[in-house]
This record gives C-alpha cells, sequence and structure tokens, in this order.
C-alpha cells in the first residue's frame, strides 16, 4: 500500500486541471499525489470521439490553466488535437499521469487514521483526499422503451458512433436533441437513405453571443438541480443549441424537423399511440451520460434523490471528496475552476490537519 497526500482519479480537462494546481502549489506527483487515469493515452474522453468531429466542430472547448491551445487545423478530428494537447501538457508540467488503471473502490480506511482506502488495479492507495474528476463518457445512458429488444435493426449509442459512412443507404432514427444529436443527424442526412430525428422535449436553438453572464445563468441551474440532491444535468443540457449557418441549413432543408418521442420500438422501427409509425435499420441512441461514481459507492455519498450534494466542489457528506467536473463544474472552462478550488480547499484541510509521523 502506498501512502499520499491526495489522489486525483481521472486525467481529462478536470483531473488534469487539479494536477496542474496541485503541482504549481507545492505538491510533488508520486510522492504527494498521485493521478490515475484509465484510458490507454491522454485525451481523456477525447480520445474517444469519432473521427467526423473535427476540432472545427468543438462545442465550447476551453484551454487547461497554465497552457494554451494554438494553431490547431480545425480540419483534423478532435481526437488528435485535443490528445496531442493533453499529451504536451501532461508532459510540460511534469505530472506522470498512472496509465492504465481502473479504480475499483473508495473505502474508509478500518484504523483511527482519518485516510481512504482506494483500490485500483495497481494496488491500494491510502490517501487523506480525493479529487474524482471521472465524467462522463464511460456510462452511456440508454433509455428503455417496451419493445426494444425486438428491433431485427442496429442499435447504438453516441459512446460508439463510428461516423456518418457506416450509415449509408440506411434508415436512420437519432433520438435526443443535444449538440451530439443534431451534429449526427446532418452528417448522416448527406449519406443515409432517410433520417429522422426524435426528441422528448422541443429543441431550444439560442440566437446570438453566449457570455460569461449567459454561461453562469447556465451554471446556476445546474447547480439548483444538485442542491435538489438530484443527479446533476450536464451545463450544455441547459444552454440550447447555437444556431450556427449549418443548423439553419439542415433546418431549412427539413433535417432538423423533429418528432414528438415515441412510445414503443417494433421489429421494423417505432411507433407512436396515435398510429403513426417509422421504419428503421438504425437506432442511434443521443441521449448522454450519467455521472461515472460508482467507486465512490461504499463512501455512502448519494442523497435520497441519487446525487451527490456538493457544496463547492466538496462533497457534503465527506469533506475529503472533491468532485471535480461533475454537475456545475461538468464544461471545461467549469473544470479549471473547480480544479483550482478544489486544491486550495485541500490545502486548508491538510494544514489544518497535519499528517501523523508514523504516516509516512
Amino acid at each position: 500500500m502506498r501512502d499520499v497526500d491526495v489522489v486525483v482519479i481521472g486525467a481529462g480537462q478536470a483531473g488534469l486541471s487539479a494536477a496542474f494546481h496541485l503541482r504549481r502549489t507545492g505538491f510533488e506527483p508520486d510522492r504527494d499525489f498521485v493521478v490515475l487515469d484509465h484510458a490507454p493515452r491522454p485525451g481523456g474522453a477525447w480520445q474517444f470521439r469519432w473521427p467526423s468531429l473535427t476540432y472545427g466542430k468543438v462545442h465550447g472547448m476551453h484551454a487547461l490553466p497554465g497552457m494554451e491551445l494554438t494553431g490547431a487545423d480545425p480540419a483534423r478530428p478532435s481526437s488528435e488535437v485535443i490528445g496531442e494537447y493533453f499529451t504536451a501538457y501532461e508532459e510540460t508540467f511534469d505530472l506522470r499521469v498512472h496509465r492504465p488503471v481502473d479504480v475499483t473502490a473508495v473505502r474508509e480506511s478500518a484504523g483511527e487514521d482519518g485516510r481512504l482506502l482506494v483500490e485500483t488495479s495497481e494496488g491500494t492507495y491510502a490517501t487523506r483526499s480525493l479529487i474524482n474528476a471521472t465524467g462522463t463518457w464511460d456510462r452511456p445512458f440508454w433509455p428503455r422503451y417496451p419493445g426494444q429488444e425486438t428491433f431485427r435493426g442496429r442499435q447504438l449509442h453516441t459512446a460508439r458512433y463510428p461516423g456518418p459512412q457506416a450509415f449509408a443507404g440506411q434508415r436512420v432514427i437519432v433520438v435526443g436533441g443535444g449538440a451530439s444529436g443534431t451534429q449526427h443527424l446532418m452528417e448522416i442526412a448527406d449519406v443515409a437513405a432517410a433520417t429522422t430525428w426524435v426528441t422528448r422535449s422541443e429543441p431550444v436553438f439560442r440566437e446570438g453571443p453566449f457570455g460569461e453572464v449567459e454561461g453562469r445563468a447556465a451554471v446556476a441551474l445546474v447547480e439548483e438541480r444538485v442542491r435538489q440532491r438530484l443527479p446533476p444535468r450536464s451545463v450544455v443540457s441547459v444552454t440550447g443549441l447555437p444556431l450556427n449557418d449549418a443548423i439553419r441549413d439542415a433546418r431549412a432543408r427539413g433535417v432538423l424537423d423533429r418528432l414528438p418521442m415515441f412510445d414503443r420500438i417494433t421489429p421494423t422501427g417505432v411507433a407512436w399511440d396515435d398510429g403513426r409509425t417509422v421504419d428503421a435499420d438504425v437506432i442511434l441512441w443521443a441521449t448522454g451520460f450519467r455521472a461515472v461514481i460508482d467507486h465512490l459507492a461504499p463512501l455512502r455519498l448519494r442523497e435520497p434523490g441519487g446525487g451527490i450534494r456538493v457544496e463547492g466542489t466538496r462533497a457534503v457528506r465527506d469533506p475529503r471528496i472533491h468532485l471535480v467536473g461533475y454537475g456545475p463544474s461538468a464544461s471545461t472552462i467549469g473544470a479549471n475552476r473547480a480544479g483550482r478550488a478544489a486544491v486550495a480547499d485541500i490545502r486548508q484541510l491538510l494544514r489544518s490537519a497535519p499528517r501523523p509521523v508514523a504516516a509516512r
């Protein structure tokens, strides 16, 4: 078992931001803190994005603290651009990310030293503070509808979206009114035999710039949900869809003519209770993701509503746990700010409760 002051789980935007601020304020990697990442290489969730999501199409990528991303070719896949950027960032600030490492559970130490035990595929770490920055990519949300198991076509989620060419000549139903759903739909419509867009609620298209005032209002909506002890929605889900030239063109061509959510799935497509049906070869679920926090289950942090209540980044039920990139800090700029705030809070906690001499 290894003993460190802080364990950071995850090396996406949130985890690297936290690691940067730990390093900048005097914590030494592999001595005072460790960063664990289950992905095979740098890039966070970006490394798994589909090739047609070029850097120029990225929705709101904000630079990591201390190092701008400059000169990137907007025509290159975002997975490559951001993967290279994260690689350079880790090397520049000597963050020494351990990968691939799977974290299986975080538990209370059996002793009375106030430490947490982080069980991983490379052994157990004992720590006094934990920054959870695991994001959502590994937990895609699949809604369930009657008849889903009878569908004879193909069903897949955004997490496994291969790009538009895989749907050439097919009839495709895209489910979901977020940024990913609209991007998938507009790409697939150019090659598919037919596309149908289905969403639970009427999509909201946002005119004009999205500045600091609008951003704060969106974050406030997510914070309110967390205060209600519910699982968070993403910041993007409350900002609406930017009405750019591509979306205007798609709306004019009828690509973004939306239907309400169907009532059931049939062997050949989907159906509504009013008698309407649509045949399909593929159902693509662009229905978002949920927070990856099951490894924290032994600590019993969840509220009755299913979410983890936080004050700032600190879990209300356990002040040793900080959630960065969760709820209000799920955006890239929010993750940067949350990483800095979590580290400041941890420094204060550790100063007020010095590590026992025998612990090292």
